[in-house]
């Protein structure tokens, strides 16, 4: 099976949208624009790396190309059988999900930005990988140093990130390289987050998840909270405000969607943070990703190739390379045109219809083998419209 993941805070990079501006799912920018009422393309264009450390800045940017990747890979018909995202993307996933609106999730990212932006000025906070030792033993170093400082996030073995006051932190880093550490390094972030220092964001952000609409999920979505796999709507509203002041258990979560079955980890949005962790923590699975269009194809070909660890076709692995599905433009009633495509071939640009005064074209030429909206059909944008396999 395949899981979709999602990164979080900290996978930015100044300029990750400029592959996509000449996309089709680069339209979900100016959507989330009007959602934040501020200027997302310029996030994701043109500000600089300093820029994009600010929490409140960075948080957005990688949401916003998380659901970009989403959009596209869902495009040509890569389909999932679960959810999971690292700290900020968890939001992703619940939008991925179906849990929350994009609207919503738009509203939500930006002020959890906002409240951390906050909580961290007001609590001087950092936040340090311990690298090569057993969490056990980090869990024992925060304890030693007998102050603020506790586990961030648990993110493969033999990487674990810890947080608090920058001196707690220093000394729970001198004592874990006592205990056999290989390497302590120090994370440029401002702030101790999933950690109790994010209290006061947490106040801030239940306010906002309280006036949320939360829906059941198309798949299963693994909270880091407590590594589970999730198939309810309404324990996110604690989930969510749990999170910010909790560690982080990513590989507990990737060890148990390797115990649900999921063989295939497909990263959705910048950076390839996630696709490591599973690597170190599941090497029997295949971890993918999509940070820019040309990554979709690669995708494509690599679940056309052997499953991992399976015999036999898996869940959300039907798509081959040479499938594609040709999606709607925009929302509105669709329209074919006269001519009956149906198991012929037909050229790149070839004109299938309308949605509303929207042409639809095929990017690729083809054999059209089915149509998946019929005439008269009121559709949304993004919904598949016909089925092709490419030459």
């Amino acid at each position: 099976m395949i899981c979709f993941t999602y990164p979080g805070q900290g996978s930015q990079k100044a300029g990750m949208g400029s592959a996509w501006v000449d996309h089709p799912s680069w339209e979900l920018v100016a959507e989330a624009s009007e959602a934040a009422g501020r200027d997302v393309g310029w996030l994701l264009l043109d500000a600089d790396d300093d820029e994009l450390r600010h929490t409140r800045n960075s948080q957005l940017a990688t949401f916003i190309v998380s659901m970009i990747a989403l959009d596209a890979v869902t495009r040509v018909g890569i389909e999932t059988a679960g959810h999971a995202g690292h700290s900020l993307g968890e939001y992703s996933a619940l939008v991925a999900a179906g849990v929350v609106d994009f609207f919503d999730g738009v509203r939500l990212v930006s002020e959890r930005g906002e409240a951390m932006q906050v909580a961290a000025e007001e609590q001087d906070g950092t936040m340090a990988a311990v690298m090569g030792l057993d969490d056990d033993l980090v869990e024992q170093a925060c304890d030693q140093a007998d102050g603020d400082v506790w586990v961030a996030n648990y993110n493969a073995p033999g990487q674990v990130v810890i947080a608090g006051a920058p001196s707690m932190v220093g000394a729970a880093g001198a004592i874990a390289q006592d205990l056999g550490a290989k390497r302590v390094l120090s994370l440029p972030v401002g702030g101790a987050f999933h950690t109790p220092f994010m209290a006061s964001a947490r106040d801030r952000l239940s306010k906002a998840v309280d006036k949320t609409e939360f829906r059941v999920p198309d798949h299963p979505v693994y909270a880091n909270v407590d590594a589970s796999a999730h198939t309810g709507a309404h324990e996110w509203i604690d989930l969510l405000s749990s999170q910010l002041t909790s560690p982080v258990r990513w590989r507990q979560s990737v060890h148990n969607m390797c115990d649900d079955g999921y063989t295939t980890f497909v990263e959705l949005g910048p950076g390839a943070v996630l696709t490591g962790t599973v690597k170190r923590t599941a090497k029997e699975c295949q971890p993918l990703k999509v940070n820019a269009p040309t990554d979709v194809d690669a995708v494509l070909e690599a679940l056309a190739g052997p499953p991992v660890a399976a015999a036999g076709p898996l869940e959300g692995e039907a798509l081959f390379a040479t499938e594609r599905l040709v999606v709607s433009p925009a929302a509105g009633v669709f329209q074919p045109t006269e001519d009956d495509f149906l198991g012929t071939g037909v050229p790149a640009g070839q004109l299938l219809g309308h949605v509303g005064d929207t042409e639809v074209h095929t990017p690729w030429a083809g054999v059209i083998m089915g149509f998946l909206a019929v005439d008269g059909e009121r559709v949304t944008a993004s919904q598949p419209i016909a089925w092709l396999r490419t030459n």
